[in-house]
């Protein structure tokens, strides 16, 4: 994404230390060790040099990619509290089941469609010469019931563009928990240089498409019987908001 600028390498070791801990989210020193054939000095100064670059962070045991996309705040309803920020690996398996839970409630296929990619690649954040995605999420007694998730292939001509998909449970809905996501995922959009974010949906799910209108969201292009749900043709309803 713009916002996560591209790296710049000054040796091959470091281009395939920041690869691997790329395709595999955090990873411990030990199994870098191990993958590289290198003792821990020659992996400390290897991973000294990309701190200093900023494209990786480490702890005693761990490697991850310094992404950073803010802080969390805290809101509070008439009935519980809950926190909006950026997503960390270790929220890999509540991500994954809220996001399960509300794509078949709703017949949300791009949802369906990047928790199985979520799912099999086991890593939340990711940023390569490909593509890149980020994750915020909103929590409750630090359990995972919302996301929001942006993502951008790194083409220069959709450069000002990125996908979106968010959802809430079924049972924290009603308290502005996707109005605040929402704000949340966009603000960062807006400040990064995006001009434009998108999504589909099937053009059943009514409540997802209001949702979207109230937030200033517009009706793109409609393709009729673009879906097959329960033996049903749906059409899919492409849907955008200006941010630039």
């Amino acid at each position: 994404m713009q916002a996560l600028e591209q790296r710049d390498f000054e040796t091959d070791v470091q281009r395939q230390v920041y690869d691997f801990v790329e395709q595999n989210g955090a990873v411990e020193r030990t199994w870098l060790e191990e993958e590289f054939a290198i003792d821990a000095a020659e992996l400390e100064e290897i991973l000294t040099s990309l701190e200093e670059k900023s494209v990786l962070e480490t702890d005693e045991e761990l490697v991850r990619l310094a992404i950073d996309i803010g802080e969390g705040t805290t809101h509070t309803t008439d009935e519980f509290e809950y926190t909006i920020r950026p997503a960390e690996q270790s929220d890999l398996k509540g991500i994954v089941g809220v996001m399960r839970q509300v794509a078949e409630e709703n017949d949300y296929l791009v949802a369906e469609t990047v928790v199985d990619l979520l799912d099999h690649e086991e890593v939340v954040f990711r940023h390569n010469d490909i593509g890149s995605r980020i994750f915020f999420v909103a929590t409750v007694d630090e359990d995972v019931v919302g996301w929001l998730h942006l993502e951008a292939p790194n083409y220069e001509k959709l450069a000002h563009t990125a996908e979106l998909t968010m959802g809430v449970l079924e049972k924290f809905r009603g308290h502005g928990i996707g109005s605040t996501l929402m704000e949340r995922g966009l603000q960062w959009a807006t400040e990064n240089g995006y001009e434009k974010v998108y999504q589909s949906v099937p053009a059943t799910n009514q409540d997802a498409i209001r949702f979207l209108e109230d937030h200033r969201w517009e009706t793109e292009a409609i393709r009729k019987a673009h879906y097959k749900i329960d033996d049903s043709y749906v059409a899919e309803q492409m849907m955008a908001v200006m941010i630039g």
